[in-house]
């Protein structure tokens, strides 16, 4: 038993190797059998095919990729990251790949993937924006991308140096770069109605825009770059006045009102206009970014230089309502000068007040002016003859006064006085209405220590001495009617009567004009003979003592 029993172990034993053998033995049979069995198919084309086109198409676009750059801008309105395209000319150059904020907040940066034959984009001049329906002055554009979207445009620059951060503009340029023409620079006290986009008018064609503005670094003024297109910007030449022709230019002044426009544009955008001073020399054209002063009219502009200008100072006792500053100061109908301030001054410890004007000349204004400055011999030849300052109406419509200087017959002496800051004070006289005041007041004093009354009561009774002999007329022009008048009747036909016999009596053909008419001449036949006989008697003085020789006879004996 015991013997069987072991053998049957040992049996049992080493069956599983048996059995690992089998198997193993087995396997390695089925795999040569597969290995025999398998055989190349088609299907597997297609997978590789897919994956050589995905190879391609990674190293194209690993060859086409191009520069990445950063773009900041105020904000990111309708800007989407991996959709929105980068333009130059409707043709896309770049995607955005990444939209994130600045460390600060205050902008946000544009992570932008050029294409590779956009690298000359990355210039250090280029110009970035993002393209928007927008309105303004210089029209209507970006309608398009309100069914398109937004997009960034870029406009290209000419620097070779790189770059990879850019600052984006919040409004797209007015001018392209590749415009031909030059750029100026103008200088203003403030910006008035103009903005980006305003039109440039030279002999009222329209020939350039504002392109940019801001302030200056002390904040005094305004600087505005402006683009003259060519070939305008030949006419603009170092001697051009630029100057405001935005809107209506109204002015009511001292000289009366005053209405100006350019063109019907300029009135609703604004506009700038430039010319030259009238008889100016031909001068050159001027230089690229060169500089200019902007005027706020056409008159300051284009009026001559002004030369030195000196202060003046002027004491009135009367009230100067109507006087303003910038108020012309005439010289004998000639403006030479300008009111700067009005002001009021106490004098004799503020028990006295007095109206005090500053104001500066400028002696070029008039021909040989240097001999009239303030301080010169003629000027004060002129105040000892009694020139003097006087303020005046200069126009009844807008009631603006303005300061004369003009010789007064009446003037007391005076002379000028060099003040401490070196203005000089001329002697004033009152104005025409406060002397027309003066004098109307004297008349009414006058007028009221009249005797009104005592006239009064002398011209009542004159007028009842008149009714009385005016009654008094009437009843002897009753009494003449009733007794004279019948008896100058009788008389008038009277007379009558004598004039038809006198008329009668004077008729051509009466028998007294005949009568007269025989009359006359036989006094004319006796007239002849008295000549007659004179003039014998003056040639024959002896016939007065022998008488008349017979003639008659004494030619029969001969």
């Amino acid at each position: 038993m015991s013997e069987n029993t072991t053998s049957n172990e040992n049996s049992d034993l080493n069956k599983p190797d048996h059995d690992m053998k089998q198997v193993s033995n087995q396997n390695l049979h089925d795999v040569k059998i597969k290995k025999e069995k398998w055989k190349p198919s088609l299907i597997w084309l297609i997978p590789i095919v897919a994956l050589l086109i995905a190879v391609s198409l990674a190293i194209k676009a690993f060859l086409n990729v191009g520069p990445t750059i950063n773009v900041s801008f105020r904000s990111a309105e309708g800007l989407v990251a991996g959709k929105t395209t980068v333009q130059f000319r409707q043709v896309n150059i770049g995607l955005v790949r990444k939209i994130k904020l600045s460390d600060d907040l205050s902008h946000v940066i544009v992570e932008i993937e050029l294409t590779r034959d956009a690298s000359n984009f990355a210039s250090n001049d280029s110009k970035f924006w993002v393209v928007r329906p927008r309105i303004g002055t210089s029209g209507v554009s970006g309608i398009d991308t309100l069914l398109s979207g937004s997009y960034i445009e870029v406009e290209g620059g000419k620097s070779a140096e790189k770059q990879t951060t850019f600052t984006g503009l919040e409004f797209p340029p007015v001018v392209a770069s590749d415009i031909p023409g030059k750029e100026f620079f103008l200088k203003a006290h403030d910006l008035g109605s103009l903005d980006i986009g305003s039109p440039i008018y030279y002999r009222r064609i329209n020939v350039g825009q504002v392109t940019s503005y801001k302030l200056s670094n002390d904040g005094q003024n305004v600087e505005l770059q402006v683009f003259i297109q060519s070939p305008y910007d030949k006419f603009v030449t170092t001697n051009a006045r630029f100057w405001q022709a935005s809107g209506i230019d109204v002015s009511l002044n001292a000289s009366g009102f005053n209405l100006q426009t350019e063109s019907l544009a300029s009135i609703v955008a604004g506009g700038i206009a430039f010319g030259y001073p009238e008889h100016s020399k031909q001068a050159p054209a001027a230089r690229n970014r060169s500089n200019f002063t902007l005027w706020d009219s056409q008159a300051e502009a284009l009026k001559n230089p002004d030369g030195q200008a000196y202060p003046i100072v002027m004491y009135f006792d009367q009230s100067l309502r109507g006087l303003s500053i910038g108020a012309p100061i005439d010289f004998m109908g000639i403006d030479i000068g300008e009111v700067t301030s009005i002001n009021a001054e106490f004098s004799h410890n503020h028990t006295q007040m007095r109206m005090r004007v500053e104001a500066i000349i400028y002696p070029s204004r008039i021909a040989d002016g240097s001999e009239l400055k303030p301080t010169g011999r003629i000027f004060k030849s002129f105040i000892e003859h009694g020139l003097r300052a006087q303020m005046r109406t200069g126009s009844l419509l807008t009631g603006q006064n303005y300061i004369a200087f003009d010789k007064f017959q009446k003037a007391t002496n005076g002379s000028l006085k060099v003040l401490s800051t070196g203005a000089v004070e001329i002697p004033t006289m009152p104005p025409e209405l406060s002397n027309l005041q003066s004098q109307v007041s004297a008349i009414a004093d006058k007028l009221s220590k009249f005797p009104l009354e005592e006239i009064g009561g002398d011209v009542r009774k004159t007028l009842n001495s008149i009714n009385k002999a005016v009654n008094s007329t009437d009843q002897l022009i009753k009494q003449f009617d009733g007794k004279v008048a019948p008896e100058m009747q009788l008389t008038l036909d009277e007379a009558r009567k004598t004039l038809r016999s006198a008329e009668s009596i004077l008729l051509s053909d009466s028998p007294m004009q005949q009568d007269i008419r025989r009359a006359v001449q036989q006094m004319t036949r006796a007239a002849s003979s008295v000549q007659l006989m004179a003039d014998y008697i003056e040639q024959h003085p002896e016939s007065l003592i022998r008488g008349k020789k017979p003639e008659a006879k004494n030619a029969k004996q001969n």
